[in-house]
């Protein structure tokens, strides 16, 4: 009887444990190493395209009423839709709620493969950005050819309750 109480008792308390295995790493911002993906394009300017992207990110959110916010993880998700031609991105700027820029992701151009994707991730213990936080993306790409797809997942669970949304970049004008 003690066995089977002892037993009760250790599966109750092993089947309990939390099945996401957190990473202890440095914040996201201060370890992207962007050098690897430096790249300029090999084509003369007048055979590219540029454009400049806007996405809206939520580090947090509000919840219940002014006083109260839930902080969030963004991740920035900046995809090539080509099937064959390369995109390069030269600037990603992080802004907060008051248009106060925060952070460059990026020194140098970066260079994004045919159907590759490559994801900045905003730590949800990161509340720089607040409830209207901002990217802007200034890219270029082969004339003709398909423009870069800007997207963001905000996530965050506490106890069993989730929240996950997204939202898309639009082309600035």
């Amino acid at each position: 009887m003690r066995i089977l109480l002892f037993l009760s008792v250790f599966v109750l308390l092993t089947s309990c444990q939390n099945p996401i295995k957190k990473e202890e790493l440095e914040p996201t911002h201060q370890t992207i190493d962007w050098v690897v993906r430096e790249g300029l394009p090999t084509k003369a300017d007048s055979l590219m395209t540029f454009g400049s992207t806007y996405l809206p990110v939520y580090s947090e959110i509000y919840q219940q009423n002014k006083n109260f916010t839930f902080n969030l993880t963004a991740t920035v998700s900046i995809r090539n839709i080509s099937l064959k031609d390369t995109i390069y991105i030269s600037k990603a700027d992080y802004y907060d709620t008051h248009g106060t820029l925060i952070r460059n992701y990026l020194d140098n151009t970066i260079y994004v493969l045919p159907m590759e994707t490559i994801e900045i991730v905003v730590d949800e213990e990161d509340k720089d950005g607040g409830t209207g936080a901002n990217f802007v993306f200034d890219w270029s790409m082969k004339k003709n050819g398909l423009e870069p797809f800007f997207e963001a997942i905000m996530i965050s669970t506490a106890g069993q309750q989730g929240l996950s949304f997204t939202t898309r970049g639009i082309r600035k004008r």
